[in-house]
């Protein structure tokens, strides 16, 4: 690993006001509310003598890669809901989340550019996310991110913002009480690259603002030392946003990690080569081990099934901050379904594809492969069928009395990827008991003509997925993720 740290001298006292005052008429209206907050905060921080350093980190082979293990926590480990009211929630969550990606897309292909807040319904952003409990600083201050495979930018709320910060069960972290804590410049490659909703940069400061399907957040871009590893730590330097959740809630968490493909995320910031993940079931609260460098090898684990390999695609219209796999083709139990190929295919514009995504609870199809899954399931399932959605479900049935989901039998549903690699998803990968009695499937539907096809956390219970970034390869294995 080679770090490249230039210090500068602390600036005289009657610069400081100078140094952080924005242009108001420069600033997006929601930063320059934040920033205001941020002003006033980082006066009293600049007072102390200290050095502000720039950190660039570049991770060569020749230096070895990062190589850690971690443990993911259950998005209601530590809630007082029961299974049902957590599983409902996600679900909720997972809508919000599926039209936020949708319209980002849709935009970006008309070249309409970012998207407003007024464009997403805003719900907890923690409400379906597995999270990362990490140190920040030196000496580390433990806080606890949202890991996100299609969100690339890491972030947290700050001290330094005070009442502007969203609630939170944690502290806030605080750069005041860091060594390692320093403002990334204009010219950083995070702040000149960086895709957001919103961003300026005043006075050498790169401000930015960034909307999720659930939740908006804003801040300034700084670096600092974050430390890893639930057996071994390891302490890394990232850049970071420093700010606050504008809308929205984090429920049990302080911020967000990003580790899509963008710029900005751990995974291009330390050129991690790949990094694996094996979700224990939803229902369970259990943590969910994810490994990173030489440790994301799925032959170094015992697996219940083989290990079979297709590609990470790129979009051909846009850069985008998700996964896309080449799903193929749908089956039920051995039956092939007849959907229409064109719908699941990344579209010229950048529309539709199959991403692969941590941060969603259920699974979307296009309308018309859903209609299809649904005709097939239907007349799998001898059950009584619910009238209508059920709360964010489309298609639900009626469990016998006193019966539990676990004693329906229902064939396997498997997901066809090019070159031959099949995901073959048991019952429970693909239904949901949201309330006693009540059995749904976890696959909904997304618009036709732009809609992306998504493969969400339920899905991907006890199998372990790895993302090769380096080769652009997706491999995954059935296993039981709680015995890894």
């Amino acid at each position: 690993m080679r770090i490249k740290i230039t210090a500068t001298t602390q600036p005289p006292r009657e610069q400081i006001s100078t140094l952080l005052k924005p242009k108001a008429s420069a600033l997006p209206a929601r930063s320059t509310l934040v920033l205001a907050s941020f002003v006033q905060g980082m006066a009293s921080h600049l007072l102390r003598p200290l050095l502000c350093f720039t950190v660039v980190v570049v991770v060569t082979a020749a230096a070895g890669s990062v190589d850690f293990r971690a443990e993911l926590n259950h998005p209601y480990a530590s809630s007082s809901l029961s299974s049902e009211e957590f599983i409902g929630h996600a679900a909720t969550a997972s809508k919000a989340r599926a039209a936020r990606i949708n319209a980002r897309l849709a935009r970006a292909a008309l070249g309409r550019g970012g998207l407003s807040s007024a464009d997403a319904s805003i719900t907890p952003l923690g409400d379906q996310s597995h999270t990362l409990t990490v140190g920040i600083g030196t000496p580390p201050q433990p806080r606890t991110l949202i890991v996100d495979t299609g969100s690339d930018l890491i972030w947290t709320q700050c001290a330094l913002f005070g009442r502007r910060t969203a609630r939170q069960r944690e502290p806030l972290y605080d750069p005041r009480r860091s060594s390692s804590f320093a403002f990334l410049p204009c010219s950083s490659t995070l702040c000149q690259e960086g895709q957001f909703s919103d961003k300026n940069c005043t006075r050498n400061r790169c401000l930015y603002d960034d909307v999720y399907g659930s939740a908006e957040a804003g801040g300034v871009l700084a670096s600092e030392a974050f430390t890893f590893g639930a057996r071994s730590k390891v302490s890394l330097p990232l850049g970071f946003g420093c700010g606050a959740l504008l809308a929205g809630t984090l429920v049990g968490a302080s911020g967000l990690m990003g580790l899509s493909p963008g710029t900005m995320s751990l995974v291009s910031q330390l050129s991690v080569p790949r990094f694996s993940y094996c979700l224990t079931p939803f229902a369970e609260s259990k943590t969910s081990p994810m490994m990173f460098g030489a440790m994301a090898n799925l032959e170094k684990y015992k697996t219940t099934g083989p290990i079979q390999t297709t590609s990470i695609l790129r979009n051909p219209a846009m850069e985008t901050a998700y996964y896309y796999v080449p799903l193929v083709g749908l089956s039920l139990g051995t039956k092939k379904l007849r959907v229409p190929a064109a719908s699941l295919e990344i579209k010229p514009d950048g529309t539709g594809g199959t991403i692969v995504d941590s941060g969603s609870t259920l699974a979307y199809l296009p309308e018309k492969v859903f209609k299809v899954v649904k005709k097939a399931v239907l007349e799998t399932v001898r059950l009584p069928v619910v009238n209508g959605t059920m709360g964010e479900y489309e298609l639900c049935f009626v469990l016998p009395s006193g019966g539990a989901m676990s004693a329906v039998r229902t064939p396997p549903l498997v997901l066809h990827f090019d070159g031959g690699a099949a995901m073959t998803l048991p019952r429970d990968n693909y239904f949901q008991e949201p309330r006693a009695g009540m059995m749904c499937l976890a696959v909904g539907s997304a618009p036709d003509d732009f809609g992306v096809s998504i493969i969400g956390n339920v899905l991907q219970q006890n199998m372990h997925v790895l993302f090769d970034v380096r080769n652009q390869k997706f491999s995954f294995a059935p296993t039981q993720c709680a015995d890894i």
